[in-house]
């Protein structure tokens, strides 16, 4: 008799927990939205502002786009899965505990994928003193080669860095990484001769391809890109190539379903306008707009391919 009260007494009150967690959905969202991504001027800053100016008028409230550092992943982990806090990052999120020792977040366990919004292939460019036209010459020379030929990579782990390590992996090819401070620096230097070749984005090697000054070859892409339809993927040579770099938006672990939906869908529906695809496009990005299941099938699927080619290639910050 005594656990049959006990019972009726927790009925309601779980009704009413449960009531009050669906009400919080149907009001959501109440306030600002936060969406903390990586330092002003990159491509992560870039698209998280387009997609906060776009987003503000239809969920009715205002979205702020916060600047960090290398932690902002563990700020958005640690924060309440209410949906008013987002992070918008691509790799180095799952990535980056292949790659350092205590980081303090898991990016399966503390996240909560919304959408995989954005996707841009790098292309691989060499200066035009580099006796090749093609990736098959590119793997020959680098054959015939070992150990002299170079790359530049700005960052340890971002896509530049590690897509030129999965070719070299995949191609059983030697050629030697030379670090310089970002992107900007490694295009200059590859510019200026300094180095052989470089996987790049495309937004920050189009002029230079356009002028002369680089020769570009293939894109990393696993389907030949609308954004460069002249040029063939690297996977027609070296086939299962593909390597692209990924934005996308995750929520706290344990944010209510409906949150989760319904962020995506105004998401999927902001950078699928005609205007806003075509100002990413022009910019070298793609709109991708995956479902949630979908992100979290994908960065399971990075971290698993990625995670060997950085463990295999002794890759540690």
């Amino acid at each position: 008799m005594r656990m049959l009260r006990f019972v009726t007494w927790m009925f309601p009150v779980g009704m009413m927990v449960l009531g009050a967690g669906v009400a919080s959905c149907q009001n959501y969202p109440n306030k600002f939205i936060r969406i903390v991504t990586a330092a002003p001027g990159s491509a992560n800053d870039w698209g998280a502002r387009l997609i906060a100016q776009e987003l503000t008028p239809s969920l009715g409230q205002q979205l702020i786009v916060e600047n960090r550092g290398g932690l902002g992943a563990e700020v958005v982990a640690k924060a309440p899965p209410d949906g008013y806090t987002l992070l918008f990052y691509g790799g180095s999120v799952w990535l980056l505990p292949f790659l350092r020792d205590n980081v303090p977040w898991d990016p399966v366990r503390d996240f909560s994928p919304v959408t995989l919004a954005l996707s841009s292939p790098n292309i691989i460019v060499v200066h035009p003193s580099l006796p090749v036209k093609s990736v098959k010459e590119l793997i020959a020379l680098a054959r015939a080669r070992p150990g002299e030929l170079n790359y530049a990579a700005g960052t340890i782990g971002a896509s530049p860095h590690l897509s030129t390590e999965l070719f070299k992996a995949m191609a059983g090819v030697n050629i030697v990484r030379v670090g310089y401070k970002g992107t900007g620096p490694s295009v200059i230097a590859l510019v200026g001769g300094e180095v052989h070749l470089m996987f790049a984005g495309l937004g920050t090697v189009a002029p230079h391809v356009k002028s002369g000054r680089l020769k570009a070859l293939a894109v990393t892409s696993a389907q030949r890109s609308a954004l460069v339809p002249g040029l063939p993927t690297v996977a027609a040579s070296l086939p299962g190539y593909e390597a692209v770099s990924i934005l996308g938006i995750f929520a706290p672990a344990k944010t209510p379903a409906a949150i989760i939906n319904r962020l995506h869908q105004e998401i999927v529906r902001a950078i699928n306008r005609t205007e806003v695809k075509e100002r990413l496009f022009n910019a070298g990005v793609e709109v991708v707009g995956s479902s949630p299941e979908e992100f979290a099938a994908t960065v399971k699927d990075d971290m698993a391919r990625m995670g060997k080619v950085i463990k295999d290639a002794g890759i540690h910050e």
